[in-house]
């Protein structure tokens, strides 16, 4: 299966915040728009960095509750993982382990066209799953096919 199936069935909306959002502009509308991360980009359009709700707990971790008023740039993760709609999703889930990473950026000629999360390949996996699993018990109970014979 391939990257572009799952962000068909999921949305191909990408949100994105400026590297000058405060952080809690930035949860503010990660909480809107029911995300839990988005990319970094610039004022020339460029995605500079990936910043998670995990990047933002590291950022009050380390930096108390000052964090909150401080610019998303000071907190986002520069090296962000990315593979092209064309990809399959094993390739994908390998990349999320090697990088320990949860969310991959989905780009096809220079532009982000996508994000996919690990839940988002999780509920996949399980719907193909659950759908093959309706199948076979179709096949075994002999209604997953029709036979017309003609007399």
């Amino acid at each position: 299966m391939k990257v572009s199936v799952v962000l068909k069935s999921k949305g191909v909306d990408v949100f994105s915040v400026s590297p000058d959002q405060t952080v809690r502009e930035t949860l503010q509308f990660f909480a809107s728009k029911q995300i839990g991360c988005a990319p970094v980009i610039d004022n020339e359009g460029q995605t500079i960095g990936l910043i998670t709700e995990r990047d933002i707990c590291n950022m009050v971790s380390r930096d108390g509750e000052d964090a909150v008023n401080r610019p998303v740039k000071m907190g986002l993760n520069k090296y962000v993982v990315s593979c092209s709609s064309e990809d399959r999703l094993p390739k994908v889930m390998a990349l999320m382990t090697s990088h320990r990473s949860r969310h991959v950026l989905v780009v096809d000629d220079d532009v982000t066209v996508g994000i996919i999360s690990i839940g988002d390949i999780v509920k996949h996996r399980l719907d193909e799953a659950l759908q093959e699993e309706k199948m076979l018990r179709e096949y075994i109970v002999g209604t997953g096919y029709s036979y017309h014979m003609d007399a």
